[in-house]
């Protein structure tokens, strides 16, 4: 048990189903007062499914800290997962008590357990000034930007071109599963997230209660048939209706011929005529073509994710 702040107990625990709830909770309150949600997906999905490769941090205040009290007076939250040789870490505080240490106690207890010599990155969703202020007084600095982009769905997509030999169709549950993972870390092969992903980690998603197969879109060349691409939307409920550009991917060797772009248009169709207002992606700063693509197509830059590392 390690403190910052002498009313805030902050401490490693295993998430009760109780627990769970009550973070949930904190990140809704958080994503309602922010207008961005302060975990990414990954993240929200190890907690909620319990995830063995996260370590789960949380601050209370200190009357209500386990022992002294009832289990409740959740007042922060901070994950860490190991990742390639540093570790990743995500926070959120409770509005009501931000400006009271509550961050720093945690982030100084991330520290104290990795050793102040361990590689850490953070996130920080939505890049706002209290992020860079905690980033500067535990010495953290900005590595990486993840821009999010939105278009309102009302503005007209160009013809979809698809090039020859080539289908999309939507994703078949149980049958594209492990053609999907191929063709996904063939996509992905350098991206430090997208690309790890297996089997499982498209099963779990699978299960959650956005997954909609109508809305995931996959490219199929013929001779002899193979996955090639695909387009993966999204739609979220909460704190607003949108759609999303969730994932899309092309084979190397697709490079050039403008499937992606087919892809791409093929899957904002489908959340337009889903009636939602606008729709949103994220694109990672260094990623010119694509940025440069999404911008042909109506989208504009609203907010920035940065990542800081110490």
């Amino acid at each position: 048990m390690t403190s910052a702040a002498s009313d805030i107990w902050v401490g490693q625990e295993q998430p009760t189903d109780d627990t769970i709830r009550d973070l949930l909770a904190l990140v809704r309150s958080a994503w309602a007062a922010d207008g961005v949600g302060p975990l990414s997906e990954q993240a929200l999905l190890r907690l909620r499914h319990g995830s063995p490769a996260a370590t789960h941090g949380i601050a209370r205040t200190r009357e209500n800290g386990p022992g002294n009290g009832p289990e409740n007076g959740i007042v922060g939250y901070l994950q860490l997962v190991p990742d390639d040789g540093t570790t990743v870490a995500e926070l959120v505080v409770a509005p009501p008590h931000r400006r009271r240490g509550v961050g720093t106690a945690l982030g100084a207890w991330a520290i104290e357990r990795l050793g102040p010599a361990r590689p850490l990155r953070a996130w920080a969703h939505g890049d706002g000034a209290g992020a860079a202020g905690l980033a500067a007084e535990l010495d953290f600095e900005r590595s990486r930007m993840l821009l999010q982009m939105r278009r309102p769905t009302g503005e007209p997509l160009p013809a979809v071109r698809v090039p020859p030999g080539v289908a999309i169709r939507t994703f078949r549950p149980g049958v594209d599963d492990e053609a999907w993972v191929r063709v996904n870390a063939r996509a992905f092969a350098a991206h430090p997230e997208q690309g790890r992903l297996v089997l499982a980690d498209l099963h779990e998603r699978m299960t959650e209660p956005w997954f909609d197969a109508a809305g995931f879109f996959v490219a199929e060349r013929s001779g002899p048939d193979r996955l090639v691409g695909f387009h993966w939307t999204k739609v979220h409920a909460e704190p607003e209706p949108i759609g999303e550009v969730y994932v899309v991917g092309l084979d190397p060797d697709e490079q050039g011929t403008g499937l992606g772009l087919a892809l791409t248009i093929r899957g904002l169709a489908h959340l337009a005529a889903a009636g939602l207002p606008a729709v949103m992606l994220y694109a990672d700063e260094t990623n010119a073509g694509a940025v440069r693509m999404y911008e042909r197509l109506g989208f504009v830059r609203t907010s920035v994710d940065v990542t800081y590392e110490r």
